[in-house]
């Protein structure tokens, strides 16, 4: 607080005269008696911002920025806001009730936070008239209201992304019109997060595990645009009123050399494929021995019923629309769970049987439902499976030699 007062009494009085106006250009426009009027000097632009690394980085983000020198505004409108301290975060973020807000800030702090980053910021300028900037920035502040501002966030449908077509779809109505010639092919939604994700990830995983068979389509056009590239890419084709859109595109902000952080040993395919041969080795001894390791049991079923249990409530006890109709269940099942805690026992009860040849029935389904794209499961399940349907037969086997003797 203290160091940013000082930065702020360390400029020129040029800049202490700019913020003065930014200030009270907003106060008023917050207060709401008049509705400020931009300059033929300003201007409207979309801002795109690169990948990082980390998993909420991973598709990028959109924003917009109004400038007006001649009354010294220089603000970015952001749709992607989220406020941590919201009561029961965790909670409403994992039913999918968590509500984003537009919010409203510096360009100068914007750019700072994606610097810090290393993400790069490019800028498409708007070819808009003093009308249609002021008719723009107005459904902008009328957004900003308190009673405007917030609303349910949709990862596909509804996001920072989506909502800048949209505003300008409103503003512009019939004038604006979409070129999609330059979509040489369309894809699932699925396929547009994958091309943001490496194959070989945990997140990857981790996202094809949770998400369901509803973002199997194929995306329209349109819906291609949850995503900012997709955005950014799609402005230069755009028109309004019969004119190209974008004036111009630059880069604002560009990323310095990264080190590569992936960690191969550590990946889930040399993970995945250790625990494969680890559970094939003690299923071995086990059936060279006459022994059944029960703790390697115990560790299967737990986990693969704790991940159908969290499947399931993805999709029904959530409001998120991607993790519907989710299929994965079938190779995890919540009901492991339960059989976790009887196959403890040395003398497990006849219905035991019933229930692994029922859930080997399940591995195959789930592989039909793969092979004939009703969902599209991450390649990384492979040596799951693979290992489950190794132990299952065993434990069959195990059942059936007990009741001969």
């Amino acid at each position: 607080m203290h160091l940013c007062y000082a930065n702020y009494l360390a400029r020129p009085k040029i800049m202490k005269l700019k913020s003065f106006f930014f200030i009270l250009f907003f106060t008023v426009s917050v207060i709401g008696y008049c509705q400020p009027k931009l300059t033929t000097k300003s201007t409207i632009s979309i801002l795109t911002v690169g990948t990082a690394d980390e998993l909420y980085a991973k598709f990028g983000h959109s924003a917009i920025r109004i400038k007006d020198p001649s009354l010294g505004i220089d603000v970015v409108y952001n749709y992607g806001h989220f406020d941590f301290n919201t009561p029961n975060f965790y909670y409403k973020f994992t039913r999918g009730k968590l509500l984003y807000e537009l919010s409203r800030g510096s360009f100068s702090r914007f750019m700072y936070s994606y610097e810090v980053e290393n993400r790069w910021v490019k800028e498409q300028k708007l070819n808009l008239t003093l009308k249609e900037k002021n008719d723009f920035l107005a459904f902008l502040e009328d957004n900003y209201k308190p009673d405007n501002r917030f609303y349910k966030y949709d990862f596909l449908f509804d996001n920072c992304s989506t909502r800048i077509p949209n505003a300008l779809k409103t503003v512009l109505g019939d004038k604006l019109s979409f070129d999609y010639s330059h979509l040489t092919k369309q894809y699932t939604f699925r396929e547009l997060l994958q091309q943001n994700l490496e194959v070989n990830s945990w997140s990857n995983f981790g996202i094809d595990l949770a998400l369901g068979s509803v973002i199997d389509r194929e995306a329209t056009p349109w819906e291609h645009l949850f995503l900012p590239i997709y955005v950014y890419k799609q402005l230069p084709y755009t028109e309004v009123g019969g004119k190209n859109i974008v004036t111009s595109d630059k880069y604002l902000l560009g990323v310095k050399p990264r080190e590569n952080n992936d960690n191969f040993i550590t990946s889930p395919l040399v993970v995945l494929a250790i625990f494969l041969n680890l559970v094939a080795l003690i299923t071995y001894l086990d059936y060279k021995n006459d022994t059944r390791s029960k703790w390697l049991d115990f560790i299967i079923f737990f986990i693969t019923g704790i991940a159908g249990l969290l499947i399931v409530f993805l999709w029904l006890g959530t409001d998120h629309k991607a993790t519907a109709n989710n299929f994965n269940f079938l190779w995890t099942f919540p009901l492991n769970i339960v059989l976790a805690f009887f196959i403890l026992k040395d003398n497990l009860p006849k219905w035991v049987t019933t229930y692994l040849y029922t859930l080997i029935g399940f591995l195959v389904l789930a592989m039909i439902i793969w092979i004939f794209k009703v969902q599209d499961f991450s390649i990384l399940i492979l040596p799951i499976v693979i290992l489950l349907a190794i132990r299952y037969s065993f434990l069959i086997y195990k059942q059936r030699s007990a009741r001969v003797h």
